[in-house]
């Protein structure tokens, strides 16, 4: 028994109307697509593509100089950590390192301790 092109037509259509679903079938899939390049997109427009390296380090500081300033690391290998500074000093025994002084430019020196004083 031979078939017409009609009749194998009207099988496919057949088929495809008895499935609503496959004009959605991959709609999870385009949204995940769409979100990663969303999150790539917002990374890049804020010029921190070491966010997105395994290997690279970075850190952070929101708000610097203000009482609910952050920093943010972000070590390789390590989960991310987000640590909250407050004005409460610590104490405690410790070593004295060294002295960090801030330029009238803004940056930071740090000078080690030559070990000859001693640490309070």
């Amino acid at each position: 028994m031979r078939r017409s092109r009609n009749d194998r037509r009207k099988q496919i259509y057949d088929d495809e109307e008895q499935n609503p679903l496959t004009g959605v079938a991959n709609l999870f899939d385009i949204a995940m697509v769409f979100s990663v390049a969303l999150l790539v997109a917002l990374v890049m427009s804020y010029q921190l593509p070491e966010l997105l390296s395994p290997t690279e380090n970075i850190t952070i500081v929101k708000n610097p100089g203000a009482k609910n300033m952050e920093m943010i690391i972000k070590e390789a290998g390590e989960p991310v950590k987000v640590l909250d500074m407050s004005e409460n000093k610590g104490t405690g025994a410790g070593e004295y390192l060294g002295a960090a002084y801030r330029l009238p430019d803004g940056t930071i020196v740090y000078v080690p301790n030559d070990g000859n004083s001693t640490g309070t």
